[in-house]
């Protein structure tokens, strides 16, 4: 029972955030928001069962800067960006580290670039159309970035870190489309539970990543 009260957490103080934390005061918002991800980074870390391996290190510090940029992002969109780019970084060499090569796996990057493409064409418009050019550079940079991390998550072959990877992918598809496209009902319900929930699965993937099978997964 004890290994499930870490989880129950998480999932009550991500609740609380997402349904009862008001939006003012603005720190007592941000507080709530951090809550969660700190108890996600404790439990990846526990989740290792032993002393964390480098692979196992570079995505628990991808979690961190995520963190980071959840605090940053309220109160500078491009700081934010800039940190979850960063995160996403450490994502995507953490799982490199423990790539296990598969053909089926590898195509996948096509279907991952077809939408990074349609995703990033319909931000692009909607960046000019709204005066907000200065913003097509940093936001391509991201797609990029989060894509070839979801690539990197499947060539793991590991179940946890590919649908966290997507639930990720996800939830930054409907921020980008809610804030510069147009109006996503429960924007904000849609945004923060696919994130936590993101964020705990390729927390939870820790526990499997570098297991030698390559019958796990895809």
């Amino acid at each position: 029972m004890k290994k499930f009260v870490l989880p129950l957490l998480i999932l009550l103080m991500s609740g609380l955030y997402i349904f009862f934390i008001p939006e003012d005061p603005a720190s007592l918002k941000i507080t709530f928001k951090l809550i969660p991800m700190v108890l996600i980074l404790i439990y990846a870390y526990l989740h290792c069962n032993t002393n964390p391996k480098p692979a196992q290190w570079i995505i628990i510090t991808g979690l961190f800067i995520c963190m980071l940029g959840d605090g940053l992002i309220a109160g500078s969109f491009i700081f934010g960006l800039a940190a979850f780019l960063t995160g996403h970084l450490f994502y995507l060499f953490g799982f490199i580290r423990t790539w296990k090569f598969s053909k089926t796996r590898f195509a996948m990057i096509i279907l991952i670039f077809v939408y990074s493409f349609l995703i990033s064409n319909e931000l692009v418009k909607a960046l000019m159309d709204n005066g907000n050019s200065n913003l097509i550079i940093p936001v391509i940079a991201y797609v990029f970035v989060i894509s070839l991390m979801a690539w990197s998550a499947i060539m793991t072959g590991n179940k946890w870190a590919i649908a966290g990877s997507f639930l990720f992918v996800l939830s930054d598809s409907i921020l980008s489309w809610n804030l510069f496209v147009s109006d996503v009902p429960q924007s904000s319900l849609l945004i923060m539970s696919t994130y936590y929930t993101a964020q705990f699965l390729i927390a939870h993937s820790l526990g499997s990543l570098l297991t030698k099978s390559r019958k796990e997964g895809l």
